[in-house]
């Protein structure tokens, strides 16, 4: 074979191996293009990505990053940051969720796209229902969120008693707007769609959605509901094991995505709040000064281990006997031993007041009144009343404001001062008095 063959051979095999990884590169970039579409394909279809529903909702964190001091397990200590006070309002306005989610009209393709998403038919393809779902979550995200505040439909209000019941409704509302406006523009919610929605309760015959605030009258809010779904004649003969329980009502997180808009569009949307700190005193009064097979040994057990030097075994064992400043160091640890619960969680981040739009803000300062008027609103039988009687430890006394002085007196000022912080954002949002500390 002559030299210029050879040059001709090399030259082809050449080529050849050129092509040839072309098109292997080709077929790569392919096949990871493929998997990438998978993942996101799979993602679409269950949602978003899975909450951790032990940890803080990313959005909401007013003041925890202030809270991040170090605690000595064996002495903790708890210092107040001086500039606290200049960079509340900068807090504010740089990590409130300010989306409230409003009527917005659909165009034909997102009517159809919300009609995929709910699925009438099981024969529908698995890539079909892909596609939908990700073209909903597509549309979901580009809707526009205004900050109008819906008037109350008062027309089925005939009393006249109900007046300054009206007036202080509207100030309510509209300060709870103003506010939301200040500290944010309009912008898209961060959070996931179905944990804001989680702590919502609905009854649809009246159309109503209730976003329940334990140690604010929602054990009797529960039941009212369970009267309005027609589950029950009374509501003074609910024992409180049906009612938290039961499993008799619907959250608002139970529905698809065309359900979930479409009631929050459409219904009464009603919030009961109290004052925070009185809340908190509640909580830790109920949970963890009367016998409990939860609440002792998942909380009790860890906030002793950590805040009480040289535990007995016994208290190690059971978790009976917190005391409420070993309550208050574990709630303002930013390394909690064990997670957040609901009775004592910031308002803020058990129903969104500044991403939905609340139609009702009733306090538990005046909850007969507001309950009662509430339900003149919404059209409930003239023969329903709000039941006024405590749920549990009826020989207790009611959490009041001199029950609270008698828990806070046991802290130091800085103490008091942090779990003012804590739920700074609650007392501002609904206008509760700062407490003295």
């Amino acid at each position: 074979m002559n030299p210029k063959q050879v040059f001709l051979s090399v030259l082809i095999f050449g080529v050849a191996g050129l092509l040839l990884f072309m098109y292997l590169q080709v077929w790569i970039e392919e096949q990871h293009t493929g998997r990438v579409e998978k993942k996101r394909e799979q993602k679409a279809t269950s949602g978003w990505d899975p909450i951790n529903y032990l940890q803080p909702a990313p959005r909401i964190m007013i003041t925890e990053k202030n809270q991040e001091r170090s605690t000595n397990q064996q002495n903790p200590k708890f210092h107040m940051p001086e500039d606290l006070k200049e960079k509340k309002e900068n807090l504010l306005k740089s990590q409130i969720p300010t989306a409230i989610l409003t009527k917005t009209s659909h165009t034909q393709g997102e009517n159809q796209a919300l009609d995929k998403i709910s699925g009438s038919s099981s024969t529908n393809k698995l890539t079909e229902k892909h596609q939908g779902t990700k073209t909903v979550f597509k549309k979901f995200n580009e809707m526009n969120w205004p900050l109008d505040i819906r008037p109350l439909n008062k027309s089925l209000v005939k009393d006249n008693k109900w007046k300054k019941t009206e007036v202080t409704q509207e100030k309510r509302r509209s300060f709870l707007g103003e506010f939301c406006k200040k500290y944010g523009g309009v912008g898209h919610p961060q959070s996931h769609l179905f944990h804001m929605v989680s702590r919502i309760y609905v009854e649809d015959k009246h159309k109503i959605l209730y976003c329940e605030v334990p140690k604010a009258g929602c054990s009797n809010w529960k039941r009212i509901l369970m009267v309005l779904n027609g589950l029950a004649s009374s509501a003074f003969n609910i024992s409180h094991d049906a009612v938290h329980y039961g499993k008799h009502l619907k959250t608002l997180d139970s529905f698809d995505l065309k359900g979930i808009y479409t009631r929050l569009n459409t219904y009464t949307k009603a919030i009961f709040v109290r004052d925070p700190m009185e809340r908190l005193v509640s909580a830790f009064r109920d949970k963890f000064e009367h016998p409990n097979s939860y609440y002792h040994p998942v909380f009790g057990k860890a906030i002793i281990k950590k805040y009480r030097p040289n535990a007995c075994e016994e208290a190690l064992n059971n978790g009976s006997g917190v005391k409420f400043k070993e309550f208050v160091h574990y709630l303002l640890d930013s390394h909690r031993p064990v997670g957040m619960d609901i009775h004592w969680e910031k308002v803020s981040k058990l129903c969104y007041p500044c991403l939905i739009n609340y139609d009702f803000v009733g306090k538990f300062e005046t909850l007969e009144e507001d309950a009662n008027y509430f339900l003149q609103l919404i059209g409930a039988p003239k023969e329903l009343k709000f039941p006024n009687f405590k749920d549990r430890h009826s020989s207790d006394e009611r959490t009041n404001t001199q029950v609270v002085r008698q828990y806070l007196k046991d802290l130091s000022r800085t103490e008091r001062h942090l779990i003012y912080d804590f739920y700074y954002l609650d007392y501002l949002m609904f206008n509760y008095t700062t407490p003295v500390l």
